[in-house]
């Protein structure tokens, strides 16, 4: 019996089209809440930047890929990228710039604006964060870094934050997070946290960053805008969010 459904927001929750809820997801989800499921956000998000999923009420949030997870009664769990990853990166990005959001437990700030930033948050409807010099982030405990660079550069990145794991879910940027840090260990933390057995989770996804939970999960649901790496991860494939994809599998799984 499924007691906790963990959702990913951009293209499974939320429409990049639209950068709403589709009406037929939220009266599936508020039905699940009826029957006392537990729902919870499982994001690459910063939790200011929840900007985009309307009125809909979560018992918790993983937030920046299982590094800030928390909910009403406080965090959960939380881990940062180590200070030494953080001092040997930022030559590399001075050397040749490019644009670097730097995430830290409460604000969110970039090294500069370009195009390649502009065009993601368009896509994922961003707001303007603030912009500081490259060398505050040596200063503060750093939880993610999103790159804006495309695959040609993220090998040679990746080479100067050795105890750190990137992964891409949109063309503009890629996630970096702590090694070993993922969607999965937020899940494992939250359902520590709740009495929940891993059996009784279900995980929707799109992005290369929830391939790990949809695994990981009792059951992986994969939307049918994600790319075939992530529907191979997956127990089951739906529709995509703009056809009503999540309702479709809630109805598929549940009476509801």
């Amino acid at each position: 019996m499924i007691k906790a459904i963990f959702l990913d927001i951009d293209g499974t929750l939320v429409s990049f089209k639209t950068h709403r809820v589709p009406e037929s997801a939220v009266t599936a989800l508020k039905r699940l809440r009826e029957q006392g499921i537990r729902l919870f956000i499982a994001t690459g998000r910063h939790y200011t930047d929840l900007n985009n999923i309307g009125d809909l009420e979560f018992d918790g949030y993983i937030t920046l890929n299982g590094q800030y997870c928390y909910d009403r009664r406080g965090i959960i769990y939380k881990n940062h990228i180590p200070d030494e990853d953080i001092r040997s990166v930022l030559p590399n990005i001075e050397r040749d710039p490019f644009g670097c959001l730097f995430i830290e437990e409460h604000r969110m700030y970039l090294n500069r604006m370009d195009p390649q930033v502009r065009q993601a948050q368009q896509l994922i409807n961003f707001q303007d964060p603030e912009i500081l010099p490259l060398d505050t982030a040596s200063r503060h405990e750093i939880y993610q870094l999103m790159a804006f660079i495309g695959p040609e550069r993220e090998k040679e990145l990746m080479q100067a934050l050795p105890h750190c794991d990137s992964t891409r879910w949109n063309p503009y940027f890629i996630d970096i997070v702590p090694r070993g840090g993922s969607k999965r260990i937020g899940i494992d933390a939250v359902v520590q946290a709740y009495g929940i057995e891993l059996s009784e989770t279900m995980a929707f996804g799109d992005g290369q960053n929830d391939s790990e939970m949809l695994r990981h999960a009792g059951i992986g649901v994969a939307m049918g805008n994600a790319a075939d790496e992530v529907k191979q991860a997956a127990d089951y494939v739906t529709s995509d969010i703009d056809d009503d994809g999540l309702a479709r599998a809630l109805k598929h799984w549940f009476d509801i």
